[in-house]
C-alpha cells in the first residue's frame, strides 16, 4: 500500500460516515499532483503583494494577475465539463475560442487584488468538489481538451496538474524546478526542464 493510500484510509477513518470521496475509478495519483500543485501555486500567490500582482513579468506584458486568471478560468472550464458529465450530458468545450479565452483573461486581470485572490480560491475549491463528486464512469467520459480534441475526462486532471505547477513559475517570485515532483515530469508535462535545474 502506498503512502497516498495510507493517508486516504486515515482521512476516511477521521471523517467518518457521510463524508464524500473521489470515485475508485478516479486517477488518484494525478489528482494528488493537481491538488499539491494548487497548494504550491497558492503559496507563491500569497507571497505576492497586491501591487506586484499588476507588475509586468514578461516581454508580452503579462502580469501575475493574468496568470491567476488563466489558472482560475481553466479550473472553471474543467469544472463545467465535470458538472455536465455528472448530469449525464455531453462535456462542453473548455473554451469557446482562443480569442474569447484571452479576452476573458485580459478583462479578469483588471480585477482588484482581493477579487483576484477570491477568484483563485473559489475556482480551486469548486474544481476539487466537482472532481470528488464525479461518478466513477464519468472519469472515462469523452471531453474536449484545450485544442478541441476528444479525450477521456481524466486527461483534464493531468492537464490541470501540468498547468497549475507551471503557472507557479509564471508568477515569477521564487518557484523552483527542484520542487516539481518527478511523477509530473513522468506524466508528460513538457513545461519543465530536466531534473537538476535550479
Amino acid at each position: 500500500m502506498s503512502n497516498l493510500d495510507e493517508a486516504r484510509r486515515a482521512l476516511m477513518a477521521r471523517q467518518g460516515p457521510g463524508a464524500r470521496y473521489d470515485a475508485p475509478e478516479a486517477p488518484a495519483d494525478m489528482l494528488a499532483l493537481a491538488r499539491t500543485g494548487t497548494a504550491y501555486f497558492a503559496r507563491f500567490l500569497n507571497r505576492l503583494s497586491d501591487r506586484a500582482l499588476y507588475q509586468s513579468r514578461t516581454a508580452g506584458g503579462d502580469t501575475p494577475a493574468h496568470v491567476v486568471c488563466a489558472v482560475s478560468y481553466q479550473a472553471r472550464a474543467i469544472a463545467r465539463q465535470a458538472e455536465a458529465i455528472t448530469a449525464g450530458e455531453p462535456a462542453p468545450p473548455l473554451y469557446d475560442s482562443a480569442d474569447q479565452r484571452q479576452a476573458t483573461i485580459e478583462l479578469g486581470a483588471t480585477l482588484p487584488a482581493r477579487a483576484l485572490r477570491h477568484l483563485f480560491d473559489h475556482s480551486a475549491v469548486h474544481l476539487n468538489v466537482v472532481w470528488r463528486d464525479l461518478p466513477g464512469p464519468g472519469c472515462s467520459a469523452p471531453a474536449p481538451d484545450a485544442d478541441g480534441q476528444m479525450q477521456p475526462f481524466t486527461d483534464s486532471v493531468r492537464a490541470r496538474a501540468c498547468f497549475i505547477w507551471s503557472a507557479a513559475f509564471d508568477l515569477g517570485n521564487g518557484a523552483r524546478q527542484r520542487d516539481v515532483p518527478a511523477a509530473l515530469r513522468a506524466a508528460g508535462c513538457t513545461e519543465f526542464a530536466a531534473p537538476g535545474a535550479a
